[in-house]
């Protein structure tokens, strides 16, 4: 296993351990089998293991794990805060201590604000008392480090990076999202600050292997240097310096197998002009399905009416290129789940953002064809639930 410093100096495997998507049976997890996954990828020397609060049995799981075979002192656990889910002080004291119960620990290594999506998310927490709450766990060592993740466009994680002085950040990366969501813009900018990053999604959830089109399969096994689709979108991240950890939602042997054969040898310098230039190949291939030709600028930002224009393109493409299923999640996540929604049904058609697109796309057309195909009964009765709930403020 190869590693990587965090802030303070502490090697990290480049391989993390995503606890998500742990195997189960009927919702229940598959006790025997995690805990050989574990054991096989901690054996191997992946010390970084990520869960949260909202992952079903998560938690507990890897609890029981570390404890059962008296290793959580040898490992790094990141667990996350809902802060959506915080309507009054107590409850972050009430989320964290179960955290801790469930994770047989009296202190999390990495603690991260789950999903934080804009500044007023953030600012919110900070009048119920949040940065308070922090320090006193940070000073008895229940928290160690602090960080967020973030999924959305590249201005509000910028904006969010500079509003507190964090200890990392995890953001959605893949060779796909290079120029969407917090994109490499993000990354760098996040790297200069002094913050390491730790990476979700390197294959979309799958997608960047299981769902991808017959004529980037094809690239694929054409090249003369082979790997899987998952090497290969493995090796792109670790080919830049700024990626501190990749995690990977393992969820098989044959998968922890394969990733940890990857994490062993691929690094800063192994890819090269030629690879970069196939695995281009492949990201067009895939986006010759798509409905819009935006490659994630942001120049029509800010939107007047708060729509974010990149981030719907992106599900919307998607959805011809991967399918509607992870499209709508896609979408969802990135216009609802936050304090105000940043949906395509808000624009006004005022033409602003067209002034300064430089694809000259009719974006207020493709924002209502957008809407049209995104925004459907379930797309708008979620909203209605977080804005009557509001978890997010």
């Amino acid at each position: 296993m190869q590693y990587r410093s965090d802030r303070y100096g502490n090697p990290i495997s480049i391989l993390g351990f995503g606890c998500m998507r742990f195997p189960q049976t009927l919702g229940i997890p598959q006790t025997e089998e995690i805990e050989k996954e574990i054991m096989t990828a901690y054996r191997a020397g992946v010390n970084y293991f990520d869960t949260a609060y909202i992952y079903p049995g998560s938690e507990s799981a890897l609890g029981e794990v570390l404890a059962g075979n008296g290793i959580r002192e040898k490992v790094h656990i990141a667990t996350k805060l809902p802060h959506y889910l915080v309507r009054k002080p107590e409850d972050m004291d009430r989320i964290f201590t179960e955290e801790l119960k469930r994770l047989r620990t009296d202190y999390i290594d990495y603690y991260l604000l789950h999903m934080l999506s804009d500044i007023r998310s953030w600012n919110r927490l900070l009048e119920m008392g949040f940065a308070a709450w922090l320090d006193e766990k940070m000073r008895s060592g229940a928290i160690r480090q602090i960080g967020f993740s973030y999924h959305g466009n590249t201005d509000m994680f910028r904006q969010l990076v500079d509003a507190y002085d964090w200890d990392f950040c995890m953001i959605q990366y893949n060779y796909m999202d290079e120029h969407t969501q917090a994109g490499r813009t993000g990354l760098q900018y996040a790297h200069s600050k002094g913050l390491p990053v730790f990476i979700m999604e390197p294959l979309r959830g799958g997608r960047l292997v299981s769902r991808l089109p017959e004529k980037a399969k094809k690239i694929f096994a054409e090249y003369p240097t082979k790997h899987t689709p998952a090497g290969w979108a493995f090796r792109w991240l670790w080919n830049q310096p700024e990626v501190t950890c990749v995690l990977s939602g393992m969820n098989s042997s044959a998968m922890v197998q394969e990733n940890l054969e990857t994490a062993a040898e691929a690094g800063v310098g192994d890819l090269g002009p030629a690879e970069e230039a196939m695995l281009q190949e492949v990201v067009s291939a895939i986006q010759s399905g798509m409905k819009v030709g935006c490659t994630g600028c942001g120049y029509c930002m800010p939107c007047p009416k708060h729509v974010d224009i990149p981030g719907t393109f992106a599900a919307y493409n998607r959805r011809y290129s991967e399918g509607k299923f992870w499209s709508s999640v896609d979408y969802m996540i990135c216009t609802v789940l936050r304090k105000d929604p940043t949906s395509a049904s808000n624009c006004i058609g005022c033409g602003k953002c067209e002034s300064h697109c430089p694809q000259q796309i009719a974006i207020r057309t493709e924002l209502q064809n957008a809407c049209r195909e995104l925004e459907g009964p379930l797309y708008r009765g979620l909203r209605r639930v977080v804005a009557r709930l509001k978890l997010f403020g």
